[in-house]
């Protein structure tokens, strides 16, 4: 029997019963809600002028995060808060000191990106709260990566993210909706259905394990960042729906013997938060420019992985420092090397009504070096045209251990073994380091797109090895992520 779907929106809970189960977001505040400040810009997550504020209980409070509404479906609001730029108006009818901002600070024109903007900047506002500090510079950057304007030049924006904090401050009542959204949680298993097509929310492994061994060509769906698209882009109907983020157990982030491990509902902006208290150093820049903020609120590390793309900038790293992914269904859970996996282009080894339950981590090791790097044409969200990543184990200066892995040079990411090979042995010096540039061209044979060409690739990817020597020399090495020419063509 079908269920509706609840949420919070605009002061009140929602039902909906009569909705495709792909409607998204957008269409729903916009043409049924006819909340139109919310546009559409591209439909793929990328502009954010479709941005809107989500709000979703962690425990007794309640997480927001800005998402892109265009490729998110209706029946994921289920259980929580929607907030539109309609949302924002005070109750004596004064503009929000965001808006205000705007307004003061000129920054809107055309104006049809300007709501995405203000969304964005009030998820920053929110974070605020506890705060004794401003934002610093590098926060509102990331805090409007997902934004795209063609008029202002940005510089107007980046003041009224200063100049919100200056107002007057806006009150926002977490505690009650905390408690309005208390009351539409669900413990059992949402079913909903619509014109012959389920989507199915459910809340434990148990029951997630259940209706795949039950619907084993479903279309399982996380983060929505790349699923949303083949509906938005490709006009595909995906059938059946089973929609994981709300099965608890893949909520989880623990340690223990030496490993990491993150559940594969764990969005990406909280996966590379926990790697990043062991790898911060190493994983910071790529993670900054991985996708957007609203991109990384809604996405998961488990999604990107389990999608198999061989530009996903995860698998590189995942594989250099040999992390294992770990599957679940109806035959029971087994584990392998991530870089197993990985069978060929879009080809995995999962099997029939299996999916990703975990994604497991080694924790830093001592005398392992480890790096990653990101070449593409912009640095906020785009997409790599080579994403490289090092690790490698001293003995003094030999090398013990070495893996490398790249992703944008084959069909799947994967590792270098004739590199490898050239590495381990042998004392970590440039000549040494020159040889394995050198079996690189025999690791790889890397195509020509519109990223990149095959020449750029292999060029690149071979000055990154040797960039990577320079950061880890054990006589002078550069700091991390130095300035220098190794990675140019």
């Amino acid at each position: 029997m079908s269920q509706p779907i609840r949420f919070y929106y605009r002061g009140a809970v929602q039902t909906i019963a009569d909705a495709s189960p792909t409607r998204t977001i957008l269409q729903h505040v916009r043409e049924d809600q006819h909340c139109t400040g919310t546009k559409e810009g591209c439909a793929e997550g990328d502009c954010g002028a479709c941005t809107v504020v989500i709000g979703e209980l962690k425990g007794s409070t309640v997480e927001l995060k800005s998402v892109n509404s265009c490729i998110q479906f209706v029946p994921t609001l289920d259980g929580k808060a929607l907030f539109t730029v309609e949302d924002l108006q005070q109750a004596n009818g004064e503009l929000h000191p965001v808006q205000q901002a705007m307004v003061e600070c000129h920054g809107s024109q055309c104006g049809f990106c300007t709501p995405g903007f203000v969304m964005s900047l009030w998820g920053l506002y929110l974070k605020q709260e506890g705060r004794s500090c401003a934002p610093a510079r590098k926060e509102i950057d990331d805090t409007l990566s997902g934004n795209l304007c063609r008029c202002t030049g940005y510089r107007p924006i980046i003041d009224a993210a200063h100049r919100m904090l200056e107002l007057p401050k806006a009150q926002f009542d977490r505690a009650a909706l905390a408690a309005s959204l208390q009351a539409i949680q669900r413990t059992g298993m949402l079913t909903y259905s619509h014109d012959g097509q389920s989507f199915h929310i459910p809340q434990t492994l148990a029951q997630l394990i259940a209706i795949r061994a039950d619907k084993p060509d479903a279309t399982l769906l996380s983060g929505s960042t790349d699923v949303g698209l083949w509906v938005t882009k490709q006009m595909r109907n995906l059938g059946d729906i089973i929609y994981i983020n709300q099965v608890a157990e893949l909520q989880n982030v623990s340690e223990q013997d030496g490993m990491l491990t993150i559940g594969a509902a764990v969005t990406l902006n909280d996966a590379y938060a926990a790697v990043g208290r062991h790898y911060g150093k190493e994983l910071n820049e790529l993670w900054q420019r991985f996708a957007s903020l609203p991109i990384r609120n809604a996405g998961t590390l488990g999604g990107n992985v389990a999608n198999g793309s061989p530009i996903g900038d995860s698998a590189p790293w995942l594989i250099a420092l040999g992390s294992e992914i770990v599957l679940n269904g109806k035959g029971g859970q087994r584990s392998m090397p991530l870089e197993a996996f990985y069978l060929d282009y879009q080809k995995k080894d999962l099997q029939r009504g299996e999916f990703v339950e975990a994604v497991r981590i080694p924790l830093p090791q001592p005398h392992r070096h480890f790096r990653t790097y990101k070449l593409a044409k912009r640095f906020d969200q785009d997409i790599s045209a080579v994403c490289a990543a090092f690790a490698i184990t001293l003995d003094g200066n030999t090398v013990r251990e070495a893996r490398i892995a790249y992703g944008g040079m084959a069909a799947t990411s994967r590792r270098a073994p004739l590199a490898e090979a050239a590495l381990v042995g042998h004392e970590w010096t440039k000549a040494t380091v020159k040889a394995a540039m050198a079996q690189l061209a025999q690791d790889y044979a890397p195509l020509t797109d519109m990223r990149a060409s095959s020449a750029y690739r292999m060029k690149t990817a071979q000055n990154l090895l040797q960039r990577f020597w320079y950061e880890t020399r054990t006589d002078a090495p550069l700091p991390a992520g130095a300035v220098n020419v190794f990675a140019c063509a």
